[in-house]
């Protein structure tokens, strides 16, 4: 039983990083900071469609651009690997305030930047159409499906999440998925390399 489920488990473990469903928390707060209950129910909704969408069709037709203008896995895994080494390393850096919270808001706040870049980012195609190469199109979907419900769940319920974990908690759990995710950048780097080196 364990060794069926464990592709779907590194699937989803390597998205749930990428994703950082926790460290977006506060991020998410500052912009629907002084919105009403139900604006903010809609704009859950509105982020969460637009992420999955997105990175739905980018699992289906990833590929396919990628044949289409001659780049092989390969050499995916190591320019992904890269950038996402290079985003863990962003984010982990010190930065000044965004002062989103001040910011004016619109009725597309859900899809852009809540939808993308904030939830399905560079970080989050990349890593999906690295886990379709490595366990396949149904493990990734529904790996991705749980993601999206776990950015569902957070976000809907982002108030009592800060409340209880307070804001040097979700930093300290966000720190630690920036080094997962640099780790993972650092791996798929590894197998590209060892791939093209195969290949030779």
């Amino acid at each position: 039983m364990f060794i069926s489920l464990e592709p779907y488990l590194m699937a989803f473990i390597a998205l749930f990083v990428a994703v950082d469903a926790i460290g977006n928390v506060p991020i998410f707060i500052s912009f629907v900071e002084g919105t009403t209950k139900k604006q903010r129910s809609r704009i859950v909704g509105d982020s969460v469609t637009t992420a999955t969408i997105l990175a739905v069709i980018f699992m289906l037709a990833g590929k396919v651009v990628l044949r289409f203008i001659g780049v092989t896995i390969p050499d995916f895994q190591i320019a992904g690997g890269t950038l996402l080494f290079f985003i863990a390393l962003r984010l982990l850096l010190p930065t000044s305030a965004k002062g989103l919270a001040g910011e004016d808001r619109d009725q597309d706040l859900g899809v852009f930047p809540l939808g993308t870049p904030l939830i399905t980012g560079p970080a989050v195609l990349t890593t999906t159409l690295i886990m379709v190469d490595s366990y396949g199109m149904a493990v990734t979907f529904v790996a991705l499906a749980v993601n999206m419900a776990v950015v569902w769940v957070t976000l809907a319920k982002a108030d009592r999440l800060l409340k209880w974990m307070g804001p040097g908690g979700l930093r300290a759990i966000a720190k630690v998925m920036y080094i997962l995710l640099a780790a993972i950048g650092v791996m798929m780097i590894r197998k590209g390399v060892v791939a093209i080196i195969a290949g030779i």
